[in-house]
């Protein structure tokens, strides 16, 4: 049936509501004809394609949906004028990416879009869109992307900007912080020998709420609480009710994570770092100048390794920086069933010691 054809032809990012909205207004199904093919009420189809066609204000998420209704249109039937006009007003002889590329280059994004102060500028005369950061004044190009990757990651909800013009401006939402956080999730679950993505980290609305969570701690967050395993014993309460882990330790452990994330900048692997808590790869790392920030930042995590020592370093690393959960670092270490969790309590207290001393004691957070 012609239907199937199109939707293998359709890239796999292509979100679901899109599908149906392209299927309804390029293929003229009906409503009930789409709703009783995906097993959903009218009214749902409905909804989700009004939300689409609300969203064409948009010119990358109105650019996409052209570019893809192109997909949908049968390979017998001639385009209209009005559809030939559409084409040739959003060609783009760059093809549509495909679902590796696109998240290769989605991860590369949203990175730079989760810094401060950084947005995505995208101009009606420029072939490519250019990240930009602005900080002490000054602005920073980061980082160029194609409009293809753009226009994919507007229809997805990962950006968003509030007044389009001539130069567009996006900003990460929040479903974006989510997609990052699992994609990183994935990249460090493919760098560790695990093929599948965690599971734990699979709702995009882990990171809402996160204004009470700093609050508490007393600090702006660097990173989304959501990225870590660190978050779901930070809710967790022991019997007498108390957080089963407090704010200076979760602070230690995202601090061990910020060096860790500086120093892959500088082409260290997950592999270099288990080869190093193993013993076989001590001094050989080696230690950097001032002006190397990578390399300063691996030294920072080697000192606060070789201080935790064996056992309570291999979990902090795996669960705070693999972000790796507490069940595979239990199995992968070979420890008895929900210990994980007392080792690790055991080696955040301990960090978050180590780093007080480097401060003189002062700030659950240094640097």
């Amino acid at each position: 049936m012609y239907m199937e054809t199109t939707v293998a032809r359709v890239p796999g990012w292509v979100p679901d509501e899109a599908r149906r909205y392209l299927a309804h207004t390029a293929l003229g199904l009906s409503l009930r004809a789409l709703g009783r093919r995906e097993a959903m009420h009218p009214s749902t189809v409905l909804r989700q394609v009004r939300k689409i066609e609300t969203r064409r204000d948009d010119p990358m998420v109105d650019r996409v949906l052209d570019r893809l209704a192109e997909l949908f249109l049968p390979e017998a039937r001639l385009p209209t004028d009005e559809e030939i006009a559409r084409m040739q007003a959003h060609f783009d002889p760059a093809p549509m990416p495909d679902t590796a590329k696109f998240e290769r280059e989605a991860l590369r994004v949203l990175r730079r879009l989760c810094e401060p102060g950084a947005v995505l500028a995208v101009a009606q005369d420029m072939e490519k869109a250019v990240v930009v950061r602005e900080q002490a004044g000054q602005t920073e190009r980061t980082a160029t992307v194609d409009p293809g990757i753009v226009e994919a990651m507007a229809l997805k909800e990962w950006l968003s900007c509030d007044a389009p013009g001539r130069i567009s401006r996006y900003h990460v939402t929040a479903a974006g912080r989510g997609a990052l956080n699992r994609l990183l999730a994935a990249e460090e679950n493919r760098a560790t020998g695990f093929a599948e993505a965690q599971a734990g980290f699979a709702n995009p609305h882990l990171g809402e709420g996160l204004e009470a969570v700093g609050g508490a701690m007393g600090a702006a967050s660097r990173f989304s609480v959501a990225d870590s395993p660190l978050v779901a014993l930070a809710r967790r309460r022991d019997r007498d009710g108390s957080l089963f882990l407090n704010a200076d330790q979760v602070w230690a452990g995202e601090r061990l994570r910020e060096d860790y994330e500086l120093a892959q900048m500088g082409g260290v692997e997950p592999q270099d770092w288990l080869a190093f808590l193993e013993g076989s790869a001590k001094g050989r790392m080696g230690k950097a100048d001032e002006t190397d920030l990578p390399g300063a930042a691996r030294g920072r995590v080697e000192d606060a390794l070789t201080e935790l020592g064996e056992g309570l370093a291999d979990v902090a690393l795996r669960c705070c920086c693999f972000l790796e959960g507490l069940e595979r670092t239990e199995k992968r270490l070979g420890w008895s069933a929900r210990s994980g969790k007392i080792v690790l309590r055991i080696a955040l207290t301990r960090l978050n010691e180590y780093y007080r001393s480097q401060a003189g004691g002062v700030g659950p957070m240094i640097g």
